[in-house]
């Protein structure tokens, strides 16, 4: 089912090129709202939440109006996790929940994640259905003077959402005498992360919680690691935890400074649900897992399928299957007992509840040997590129060389205009003779 505006991940690019502006975020709230709408014949709710990128100020009032304008109630959240915005949508009873974010991207870029009236996100088929109305004539969905929506901004998301959080661990949950780095990537996480693992009891060592509209993501967040590492060694920390723009994946760092990625969290996690009875079925992971990840999984008897890349696939699975655990590599993780998408706080949390009675992070993580993988990720003018007749020679070429050694994996970006090669093996010098192979034809 191929989709004009939604990506793997809502919509997403860059602000005043293509999709990504006022008229179309217009458009966007008009489609959603008259679809949601005309499920049932009276007004709807919505409640939108957004990370804090600059052009949210410009995109969210467009994107209200369209709303307002199909008969839509709004209510607006300001700065929140996307899980937040999935949490209270449901507990609202909100028929449609909005996050305006671009995620890990950088600050010129934004988009939409969009969440149905029980926190998930929307199916491909309604996503395509949306679509079809957001390219028809705009007066064909205005409501009439009275039934146009009203528009309330609400102040206590974040509260909300912590409170939520707080209630899926022990009344006497408590951190005192632990001492944390918290990384928020300047980013939708700035308010409630520090507040929650400061009520907790923690010492919170907090860095990017100051957004100022173009530095989400900036050299700091999960895709830059790094900066955490440092502060985990300067302040003798227990544990660093580090947040993407919209605070829905997590990478860690144990005390030893070493980074801690979502297939190592996902093992450490179902290795204690399942000791704890708690892990229902078994894990999804995706096409990206590393293989050591897979055959940890084969060695504890647990249950592992792989997803396409994406946390809605992995969701999309773990429904099929009735599993309550899965995620990705890059920290977009679900916890399918407390949550209906990814939520980096909230594994955070259930990462910190296991080292609550001074249990170290080095220790409690090393589950499995990793098999060495590299990523390489191309920019292109055309993501086809990668089913050109070079191209798919050089990857029969590398998947012969790779046969049993390891695993190679070329697939599109579903966010960014790149192309995205995976190899993994224990011979490193075959890794990257594949990758060269095929990065040759993209280049």
């Amino acid at each position: 089912m191929k989709k004009k505006y939604f990506g793997t991940d809502g919509i997403r690019g860059t602000v005043n090129i293509g999709n990504i502006n006022g008229e179309k975020f217009f458009k966007f709230g008009l489609a959603a709202g008259t679809y949601f709408k005309n499920l049932r014949k009276k007004k709807q709710v919505t409640i939108i939440a957004k990370d804090t990128r600059l052009s949210g100020y410009t995109l969210e009032p467009a994107l209200v109006s369209g709303l307002a304008s199909a008969g839509m109630h709004i209510f607006t959240l300001g700065p929140l996790p996307t899980n937040g915005l999935a949490m209270l949508t449901k507990k609202m009873k909100a028929n449609l929940g909005i996050m305006i974010t671009a995620s890990h991207n950088p600050f010129q870029d934004n988009g939409l994640k969009l969440f149905g009236p029980d926190g998930m996100k929307l199916s491909d088929k309604i996503e395509k259905k949306i679509e079809n109305l957001i390219d028809t004539k705009t007066t064909n969905h205005l409501s009439e003077p009275k039934l146009l929506g009203r528009v309330k901004r609400l102040e206590d998301g974040n509260d909300k959402y912590i409170k939520i959080l707080k209630n899926n661990f022990p009344s006497d949950f408590s951190l005192k005498g632990m001492r944390i780095v918290l990384d928020c990537a300047n980013g939708a996480g700035y308010k409630s992360a520090p507040k929650i693992l400061s009520e907790l009891g923690a010492k919170v060592f907090s860095i990017g919680v100051k957004p100022n509209g173009l530095n989400i993501n900036y050299n700091c967040g999960s895709t830059f690691p790094e900066i955490l590492r440092k502060y985990v060694k300067k302040f003798k920390a227990d544990l660093g935890i580090s947040l993407d723009g919209d605070a829905d994946r997590v990478i860690m760092c144990d005390e030893k400074a070493k980074i801690i990625d979502g297939d190592q969290i996902i093992a450490m996690i179902a290795k204690r649900w399942k000791r704890k009875k708690i892990l229902k079925g078994g894990v999804i992971g995706t096409l990206m897992s590393n293989y050591g990840l897979e055959n940890f999984f084969a060695a504890e008897k647990i249950n592992f399928k792989r997803s396409k890349v994406g946390d809605r696939y992995v969701k999309e699975m773990m429904r099929k299957h009735n599993y309550n655990l899965g995620g990705e590599q890059s920290g977009h993780i679900i916890l399918g007992k407390f949550a209906t998408t990814g939520d980096g706080l909230l594994v955070a949390l259930e990462v910190l509840f296991a080292l609550r009675k001074g249990k170290l992070a080095s220790e409690t993580f090393k589950v499995y040997k990793s098999v060495p993988q590299k990523l390489l990720n191309i920019k292109v003018k055309d993501k086809n590129i990668i089913n050109s007749s070079k191209c798919k020679k050089a990857i029969k070429t590398a998947n012969n060389l790779i046969n049993n050694k390891g695993r190679l994996l070329v697939r599109p970006s579903g966010t960014e205009p790149k192309v995205r090669i995976m190899c993994e093996s224990f011979d490193v010098k075959l890794i990257n003779k594949c990758l060269t192979i095929v990065k040759k034809t993209i280049c």
